[in-house]
């Protein structure tokens, strides 16, 4: 009988207490809802029946009213650039920085928020320089990374490569490899304006960048190669194999080309046969099946799909092979083999792709920088059939 007492006595003093509580927050609420200016309920109103620019200066008229309402101001102003309203997100955020009733560090992300807005806006010389004057504020990061973004679209890579020392400094990032990037890319404006010399300094200091950069030297080679000096060419290609020998197959072809243009065909062969049985790649089968074809004939042609379908299954494998069995096969096979031929290429056509393994973004062709994603080398130089088949 006791406990049942104390029990109920416990569980009305608990609902007392919450009463009690809720009745103190209720007339909190309805103080503080009766302290706001009558604009601040105006600008709902606006808000709500869809007129967005009155309600602009209604929260503006509160903000110079009450300096408790910035929060309100950084609030739409990010509402609006979210939705593409840049217009309006811009004068939001200016009347933020144009205020004197607020802390110096409000101002510093009035700013912060107004140089995105100039960069939605596409405004990327007003976002560059309030960029550039956040460097060492609380947003000196963050303006780092924007600043990036900003140069890599306009393509100041000169630019893009101090900023990019700069981020590593306050980060600790390694950005070598996009560092190596953009000298490249540097290197590409500079040999198309025949700055040949500047060019190749660039590539040079790409090379200093990362001594993994195999781009600087697949560009070296072809630039060698289109001057005549087909030794030089390959044996910067060759070089690739200590660095990565998956790209081995992007210079398959331009490496054979430079072997017959020196007479010494059968020595290219030779040594794409041998990257191919350490380094098997769907690009390095490709030309070398059709070298094979040209030089020894279908015959020779086909043992090499054969045998290398069967270490590395492959689809490209097979529609090759079923292409040199086309070359010979009689007449009452070929209709049956064509058919055959036709469904594997079909499918071999979705699958041959490069895949950006940020994005996923698929394209024929190889990329450097990811078209999608912005990445720099997200793009394994191995089909995604490839890597499909391998995992």
């Amino acid at each position: 009988m006791d406990l049942n007492f104390w029990l109920l006595l416990g569980a009305a003093l608990f609902f007392g207490f919450g009463w009690v509580a809720a009745r103190i927050d209720i007339r909190h609420l309805i103080s503080e809802s009766r302290a706001l200016p009558d604009s601040y309920f105006r600008g709902l109103n606006f808000l709500l029946n869809d007129k967005p620019d009155k309600a602009i200066e209604a929260f503006i008229e509160v903000s110079k009213a009450d300096t408790q309402t910035a929060e309100l101001q950084f609030a739409l102003g990010g509402l609006f650039r979210r939705r593409g309203v840049v217009d309006r997100a811009i004068r939001m955020h200016q009347s933020l920085v144009e205020r004197a009733d607020i802390s110096k560090d409000e101002k510093t992300r009035a700013l912060f928020e107004l140089a995105q807005d100039y960069l939605k806006a596409g405004l990327l010389d007003r976002a560059e320089q309030i960029f550039l004057d956040l460097r060492g504020t609380a947003y000196g990061r963050q303006s780092l990374r924007y600043l990036l973004d900003i140069y890599m679209q306009e393509k100041e890579w000169a630019k893009a490569i101090d900023i990019s020392k700069e981020l590593e400094v306050s980060t600790s990032l390694d950005l070598q490899m996009e560092i190596a990037n953009y000298y490249c890319e540097m290197a590409i404006g500079d040999y198309t304006h025949s700055r040949l010399e500047s060019a190749c300094t660039n590539l040079e200091n790409a090379l200093t960048a990362s001594r993994r950069c195999v781009r600087a030297n697949i560009l070296r080679g072809e630039w060698e190669a289109k001057a005549g000096d087909h030794e030089a060419a390959i044996a910067l290609w060759k070089q690739i194999e200590s660095q990565s020998p998956a790209h081995l197959c992007l210079v398959a072809e331009s490496l054979l080309t430079s072997y017959k243009a020196l007479g010494r065909t059968e020595e290219g062969l030779q040594l794409l046969r041998g990257y191919q049985d350490r380094y098997p790649a769907l690009d390095m089968l490709n030309v070398l099946f059709q070298a094979t074809l040209e030089t020894e004939g279908v015959d020779a042609a086909y043992r090499l799909v054969r045998d290398d379908l069967r270490r590395n299954p492959s689809m490209l494998g097979l529609d090759k092979m079923l292409e040199a069995q086309l070359m010979e096969a009689p007449p009452e096979r070929r209709n049956d083999l064509q058919m055959m031929k036709n469904l594997v290429n079909a499918h071999v056509s979705r699958l041959a792709r490069y895949q950006c393994k940020n994005c996923g973004f698929k394209a024929r062709q190889f990329y450097w920088h990811c078209p999608a994603c912005g990445g720099w080398e997200t793009y394994p130089p191995r089909r995604a059939a490839e890597l499909e088949a391998t995992e």
